[in-house]
């Protein structure tokens, strides 16, 4: 398998929001910014590396049919660990993305790289797909999350950018914004791939 196809699949030709339409719990209800969307982002990269890297190394170990009852638990300690973490070190964006943080555990990204890749590949590939899945999971929520804060607040990251004279829609903040600035991302993925094919 060559590393950086795998790394790049998760960027680009298999994104696991604008592609396979994994993870949309999180993807529609915490990008109300850009800050959220990097902060739920980063935490789920960091579960999907360390658990492909557990699971890869079990896989020859763990019996088929007790196997995602396993993966289910390696997942819930690394989201337990990197839950405690933003609490203690960065507590207003853990309270910002709230239960979402547990939800983790039961993400479907991470649950489907789990069984479709890191079982049935070494250690090294399947911490390249966690990496690969995990930021290409980032940069899509964090350009929902930049685009929903840019239309619904003036800002991106926190800063003005209209300046104190701009009207938001506030639309964009609200539930209804996420499905409609998801949609119009994703018609214009699938724009750009059926003139590239």
């Amino acid at each position: 398998m060559n590393p950086i196809k795998t790394l790049t699949n998760g960027l680009f030709k298999e994104n696991p929001i604008f592609f396979q339409l994994l993870g949309m719990c999180p993807t529609l209800a915490v990008t109300t910014s850009a800050e959220n969307g990097l902060g739920m982002g980063l935490a789920s990269t960091a579960v999907l590396i360390c658990s492909n890297v557990v699971i890869s190394l079990l896989r020859k170990v763990v019996p088929s049919k007790i196997r995602i009852p396993i993966f289910i638990v390696v997942i819930a300690t690394f989201v337990t660990m990197v839950g405690m973490v933003m609490e203690g070190f960065m507590p207003a964006l853990y309270n910002s993305l709230g239960l979402f943080i547990p939800l983790i555990v039961v993400n479907c990204l991470i649950l489907a790289r789990a069984e479709s890749y890191a079982s049935k590949n070494g250690v090294f590939i399947s911490t390249i797909d966690g990496i690969g899945m995990g930021l290409g999971f980032t940069w899509a929520l964090t350009v929902l999350g930049a685009i929903r804060e840019l239309f619904g607040a003036g800002s991106i990251f926190g800063m003005s950018i209209f300046g104190v004279a701009y009207k938001p829609a506030l639309i964009m903040i609200l539930p209804p914004g996420a499905f409609l600035a998801l949609g119009i991302l994703l018609a214009i993925n699938n724009l750009l791939k059926s003139r590239s094919a």
